[in-house]
């Protein structure tokens, strides 16, 4: 039923309107985590749901891709809003319920629960500002933590130490904080554990799990496909904050591990998040990255891919502020040798040539001879990058619809082993 798209509703559910009570189960007893922020909350999302049904729950949860019961899709599409929560927290066949709840949701009709029992918030960063009244990076961690001020007393509040809007949070909560960081020294982390709280760190490329002062090691990174050896700082930061959201829901550190161990950046397990494809002469990532902050993540991982040429498929989204659109364009043309611009299927309300003419500027500011090919259509933009890719080369693809572009790519995959 995607939350932003006029397609139909799952049975029993009606969508005439969000606001409704009767939308929202308010009186239900099952466990729930919450997963907000602004990057990162489908993949976290869905590796909380993988370790909680490697624990053994019957787990029904929501997200950007769709709705599932007990590891099956019942609805495509977003799914990240308080409509799609209250359908999963209906169901009778579940007995634990993983959410994602996003900022556009939480604004236009707020959570479908009164109380979680975890919240998880991943960060928060330049994305959908002046948009319903949302117009600072403030305001933004205000919304978010709306789902962490929704924890019970005795329940726990997963925040990113490294970011600073959130951490802030913890100053608002009524239930327990605990920290993950990538600083293993992080004084706020240092602090917190003092006192006999919980966080979670990378410790000599090993999650450890630090509970006051006593260490838990968790597993390494190589032992962890989502971290693609440690080079994924982005995932390492989602495995920190679901690992940690399971463990103080009591899962024991043996399923914990399977699942990190069994969880990997697959069409199956985390669809258009790191997706990854070898042909035969050359690579393709297929990713959600749709904003300064996510590009910016990607730097790292991508530099660490011995590549001839790193390629890229990107477009503007037509809701952002100009200055956002620039500043995508600016990320990616400091991260790829060459870009290929497209569109999004939905221009959300802008011309599409404008959304292209600044995606162009956001390039040329940074280097006004890199190679640029303005292709509009997604798929006319993927088979051009295929044909032209030099031997040994990376591409790097972004899409709207992602799991179109993955099933595409898929087929074009196929279809070379077929030929042989």
């Amino acid at each position: 039923m995607g939350e932003n798209l006029d397609s139909k509703v799952p049975e029993g559910l009606t969508r005439a309107n969000e606001t409704d009570s009767n939308l929202t189960n308010k009186a239900t007893h099952i466990p729930i985590i919450a997963v907000t922020g602004t990057n990162g909350k489908t993949t976290t999302t869905r590796l909380v749901a993988y370790i909680m049904q490697q624990a053994g729950f019957k787990v029904g949860f929501t997200c950007s891709d769709g709705i599932y019961i007990k590891g099956e899709v019942v609805e495509k599409g977003d799914c990240s809003g308080p409509v799609s929560a209250a359908f999963v927290l209906k169901n009778k066949n579940i007995d634990f319920a993983v959410l994602e709840c996003a900022r556009g949701g939480i604004l236009r009709a707020g959570l479908a629960f009164d109380q979680c029992d975890v919240a998880i918030i991943t960060n928060v960063a330049e994305d959908h500002l002046d948009l319903k009244g949302i117009n600072t990076l403030e305001q933004l961690a205000e919304v978010k933590a709306i789902v962490a001020l929704a924890v019970k007393p005795d329940g726990y509040a997963v925040l990113n130490a490294d970011d600073d809007l959130v951490y802030a949070i913890h100053e608002k909560l009524s239930c327990k904080p605990a920290y993950f960081s990538h600083n293993p020294h992080n004084p706020r982390i240092a602090a917190h554990c003092a006192k006999g709280g919980i966080a979670i760190v990378p410790e000599n490329g090993c999650l450890t799990i630090l509970n006051g002062s006593d260490r838990i090691q968790v597993e390494t990174f190589a032992n962890i496909p989502i971290t693609f050896n440690g080079m994924a700082d982005f995932n390492i930061s989602n495995a920190m904050a679901a690992v940690l959201a399971a463990y103080a829901e009591g899962v024991s550190m043996e399923d914990i591990r399977t699942a990190l161990m069994h969880f990997k950046p697959s069409v199956a397990l985390t669809p258009g998040r790191m997706n990854f494809f070898q042909f035969r002469n050359f690579s393709v990532i297929v990713d959600f990255a749709h904003n300064p902050h996510g590009f910016k993540a990607i730097s790292r991982l991508v530099g660490s891919f011995d590549a001839t040429v790193k390629i890229a498929i990107i477009a503007g989204t037509g809701d952002r502020r100009d200055e956002d659109i620039i500043h995508i364009a600016e990320e990616a043309a400091t991260i790829f040798d060459e870009l290929i611009v497209r569109q999004d299927i939905s221009l959300r309300g802008r011309p599409g040539q404008e959304i292209i003419d600044l995606v162009v500027k956001g390039i040329q500011n940074i280097d006004p001879s890199k190679k640029t090919t303005i292709i509009e259509r997604e798929s006319e933009a993927i088979d051009f990058a295929f044909i032209n890719a030099p031997k040994d080369s990376l591409i790097f693809i972004t899409s709207d619809m992602i799991i179109n572009a993955v099933e595409y790519i898929q087929q074009l995959k196929d279809k070379e082993e077929a030929l042989g």
